[in-house]
């Protein structure tokens, strides 16, 4: 009897605990909190346009120049001076370069030296077109760096100029025109760079390395660029005189030399005609 009674207090007090949980497990309640978490929100894809107008970038500093590396220890100019001018970069016929420029242009030696030759005439024929003659007026240098530089086809020759006067870079030797061969074309100067020989090699004179490389370098910046080193490792392996191959012989089929001899010769005399006589008259026949 006591035992039953004890079982029925038992069961009561277990229904009273399960209505008043009246969902979940072990005493954990279902009820959602009173106050719920607040979340961060994500951040959004791009700032928006005014965000981005709102930003100042800071101030660039000024960029800095540095000069080229001096590659040799001599300094170069650009051979046309005060105007506008164009040059070819290919080899057409002779290991040269035409620098066109307007007629009147200065042209200045490209770098200290020594005025080696001077063409103060024009003494170019298109009916002989002789090597020689081919630049028309024309002066060459030969640099502190041994090596020869030529200017051609001027329109004059700098005064006071003469083979053996010291020429310090950018100094003025004659204007741009187009004499010799050039003559019907539009001027320029003739740009040619090679070592000295005496006059008698003028093909050597006119062009044996070429020289756009180093105009590019004298133009655009780098002035210490060299063609000294280039020029005598050719010079070294044609030799000092080479044998002239482009454009050597002129159109007169009589060397020049023996056309101003012909020239010299007085005029052969004509026999002169016997007149009716009783006497012979005497021929001088040494005319004949």
């Amino acid at each position: 009897m006591r035992s039953g009674r004890l079982s029925a207090v038992v069961v009561g007090v277990l229904l009273t605990g399960g209505c008043a949980h009246a969902t979940g497990v072990a005493g954990v309640s279902m009820k959602a909190p009173a106050e719920a978490v607040a979340l961060t929100p994500a951040p959004s894809g791009s700032p928006s346009t005014d965000e981005q107008s709102s930003v100042q970038r800071p101030a660039a500093a000024d960029p800095v120049k540095v000069p080229p590396p001096q590659v040799s220890q001599y300094k170069y100019a650009f051979p046309v001076k005060g105007c506008k001018a164009t040059y070819q970069r290919k080899l057409l016929i002779l290991p040269k370069t035409t620098i066109w420029a307007a007629k009147g242009c200065t042209f200045i030696a490209p770098i200290d030296g020594v005025v080696d030759e001077i063409s103060t005439g024009d003494r170019w024929s298109a009916s002989t077109d002789r090597g020689a003659d081919r630049e028309g007026r024309f002066v060459s240098i030969i640099g502190e760096d041994g090596v020869r530089y030529l200017g051609g086809h001027l329109d004059s020759v700098a005064a006071n100029l003469k083979p053996g006067s010291k020429v310090k870079a950018g100094q003025k030797l004659g204007q741009v025109g187009n004499s010799g061969n050039a003559r019907a074309t539009a001027p320029n100067l003739y740009f040619a760079i090679s070592w000295k020989t005496g006059p008698a090699f003028w093909w050597v004179r006119r062009g044996m390395v070429e020289p756009w490389d180093y105009l590019d370098a004298w133009l655009k910046g780098n002035r210490t660029l060299s063609p000294k080193e280039e020029t005598f490792r050719l010079r070294g392996k044609v030799g000092e005189t080479p044998a002239c191959t482009t454009l050597c012989a002129g159109r007169s089929a009589t060397p020049p030399e023996k056309e101003e001899e012909e020239t010299k010769k007085p005029p052969r005399k004509k026999p002169a005609t016997p007149s009716p006589s009783p006497s012979p008259s005497l021929i001088d026949t040494s005319t004949l």
